[in-house]
């Protein structure tokens, strides 16, 4: 009776639903020149900070920048191939970091015959930044897609106060339908990839559940840096 309509008994008895088209334009199309400038106008609504580097200069600058302000001296690193190829650990060790990376053989142990996970966790709830790669960049809701098979554990995005997310002009995707399309194969039954989870991160972790007073980094991190990093970065 609220939608001004006599509810149909017939089909909630028979615990069936009318069928209906699949909704379409519910949002207006995004362009792929609009993209990035879409994803970067979302993620700042929601108190991300974007950055572009252009150069492998420019992202050495970001960097130092977003470490130095938030005094991060301990760092870890998920094990996106990414930050192989950009040899983030030698650059942040270079800067005087103390860096954790995600372990070569996660199930073995180090040489004090402790499991190399745990002391990977235990590196990333001591970190003051972690900084991870990305699956996609979700242009319609300023959002980053993180899956566990390309990132090892999601420890780096979600223990440490900050999180920097660096990703490629190539992984910017418009819509939600096209995210989920794209990772349908990689979390399909018989999937071959360790690890099945993906986290959908859009802005700082936040909570107004005492008193209505939004407060931040309480489930999370409370500063979420995304950068995009150009071709010319691996020059």
């Amino acid at each position: 009776m609220a939608f001004g309509r006599p509810l149909d008994h017939t089909l909630a008895r028979a615990g069936a639903l009318p069928r209906t088209s699949t909704p379409a334009g519910v949002l207006p199309p995004i362009l792929p020149e609009e993209m990035l400038s879409r994803f970067e106008a979302e993620w700042t609504k929601v108190a991300g900070v974007a950055h572009r580097a252009a150069n492998r200069l420019a992202l050495e600058e970001i960097l130092r920048a977003i470490l130095s302000q938030a005094n991060a001296k301990n760092t870890v690193l998920s094990r996106n191939r990414l930050l192989t190829e950009l040899n983030l650990e030698a650059e942040l060790r270079a800067l005087g970091k103390n860096v954790a990376v995600w372990p070569a053989s996660p199930e073995g142990k180090d040489s004090r015959g402790e499991s190399q996970l745990r002391v990977f966790a235990e590196a990333g709830f001591a970190a003051t930044a972690g900084i991870t790669g990305v699956e996609f960049v979700l242009a319609e809701t300023g959002s980053l897609v993180l899956a566990s098979w390309t990132e090892g554990a999601q420890l780096a995005s979600l223990a440490p106060p900050v999180h920097i997310a660096l990703y490629r002009r190539s992984q910017l995707v418009a819509s939600l339908d096209e995210v989920l399309e794209r990772l349908r194969p990689a979390c399909a039954p018989g999937a071959t990839a360790s690890g099945r989870s993906v986290v959908f991160i859009t802005g700082t972790s936040r909570t107004a559940d005492i008193e209505q007073i939004l407060i931040r980094g309480v489930h999370g991190p409370g500063e979420v840096h995304a950068i995009l990093v150009e071709a010319e970065c691996f020059a």
